[in-house]
């Protein structure tokens, strides 16, 4: 199957608008991605023909409610891979999925002085939680650094791992330098050792075919409004055995099958962990739009964005003013870059908005990694399936204008 960018770009409406004047060119996938004509009809009939709430009514309604959104758990389950669609947790995205390990499996698995491995380089998602768990518990991060490309050894994290890691929590692709993790070799490694491994997918499921069990990880959460479906959406696959270990964190209806005045009976995984009225209309979305990307054909998606990769790098390596963060060979199409001189990257962002290109600035959520960096802040333009080198030379045009005007 070929890849017709023209026909993608046509699935998504907001694309055929201009900004100030300009066609739009929206390089702000990295943060959330637009949304193709079916996942906003989906969203559409939802809430104007087929709403109810999920899972209490044996009324029509509620009957294809509980159908549409507990039909998305199978549809994660094949685009992750796994095995077994009952090891997947429906959630507002990967923030609430890595608290759920936080909250669920860690605070439950840990004590003082046990240690989590990071890499420097992770989004605050996957940062915060845990220093929640150092805050309170006693537990120790242990940080591994990137080299000059902005690599990763998978050997260096499986180095820093002593006798009390416990757990290893590290992205699969960065969301700052487009660096993907060989997380693969990681988890294999660490299920040998008796450590678990939570892979932050938020990035990487995005940009290319995931299998879970062939990467050998115990928690994979993954982000909706990334995948061009709304947000409030997204899931977490669960190694099965992982489950026994893990104890309820938010409590309400759904994850339970009794309740008494002393006593409570928990419903199984994955409803044990899944508390409340959920987002019914925005994981209906979620699963529209995990069904248009495995339509297109995740291989596709992915070859045709290394080929505006290598496009992009190209053009912008051209730039000798320009310094590009991350330098990885086989990075995904992600690129945060500073301009030499004074120039800060929200002044950058300013005027290439004015041109109708749409990037983001800022310290993308990666305090640690700007540090390292020895950065305050970068501009980042990262592209979907949807983008074109037309988008690219844009870019580059808006670029050329900022350095015009900041020289």
């Amino acid at each position: 199957m070929s890849f017709d960018v023209a026909a993608v770009r046509a699935d998504f409406p907001i694309l055929s608008r201009e900004v100030n004047g300009k066609p739009l060119v929206y390089l702000d996938n990295g943060a959330s991605a637009q949304k193709p004509q079916v996942v906003i009809d989906a969203i559409n009939t939802a809430y104007s023909q087929e709403y109810a709430n999920v899972h209490r009514g044996l009324h029509y309604l509620s009957n294809l409610a509980t159908e549409k959104y507990e039909s998305v758990r199978a549809k994660v389950a094949r685009f992750l891979g796994a095995a077994n669609e009952d090891s997947i947790v429906l959630n507002s995205g990967t923030t609430e999925g890595i608290n759920m390990v936080a909250y669920a499996w860690a605070m439950e698995n840990l004590s003082e002085g046990d240690e989590i491995v990071l890499s420097v380089m992770e989004h605050h998602a996957n940062i915060v939680p845990w220093h929640f768990l150092r805050e309170r518990m006693g537990v120790k991060l242990v940080w591994v650094d990137v080299d000059v490309n902005g690599d990763l050894d998978p050997q260096a994290v499986l180095d820093a791992c002593t006798d009390r890691t416990k757990l290893i929590a590290v992205t699969h692709m960065s969301n700052v330098l487009g660096t993907v993790v060989d997380v693969k070799t990681i988890c294999h490694a660490a299920r040998a050792r008796g450590i678990a491994t939570m892979i932050d997918g938020s990035q990487a499921a995005v940009h290319m075919p995931v299998d879970v069990e062939d990467l050998g990880c115990d928690f994979y959460p993954i982000t909706g409004h990334k995948l061009y479906g709304p947000s409030g959406s997204g899931a977490i696959y669960v190694r099965p055995e992982r489950f026994a270990e893990m104890r309820p964190f938010i409590g309400g209806g759904d994850m339970i099958r009794e309740v008494h005045k002393d006593s409570v009976i928990y419903n199984d995984a994955p409803m044990k962990f899944e508390a409340g009225t959920p987002g019914i209309v925005q994981t209906i979305g979620f699963g529209v739009a995990l069904d248009y990307m495995m339509g297109l054909g995740m291989e596709n998606i992915a070859a045709h964005e290394r080929a505006l990769r290598d496009y992009a790098r190209d053009r912008l390596d051209g730039l000798n003013w320009l310094s590009v963060q991350g330098q990885s060979a086989g990075k995904g199409a992600i690129f945060s870059f500073t301009l030499d001189g004074a120039a800060h990257a929200h002044d950058i962002s300013t005027v290439l908005d004015k041109k109708g290109v749409a990037v983001r600035a800022g310290q993308h959520c990666t305090g640690p990694l700007m540090d390292h960096l020895g950065l305050t802040a970068t501009c980042r333009a990262s592209f979907g399936m949807y983008n074109t080198e037309s988008e690219v030379d844009a870019l580059v045009d808006a670029l050329e204008l900022c350095h015009k005007l900041f020289a």
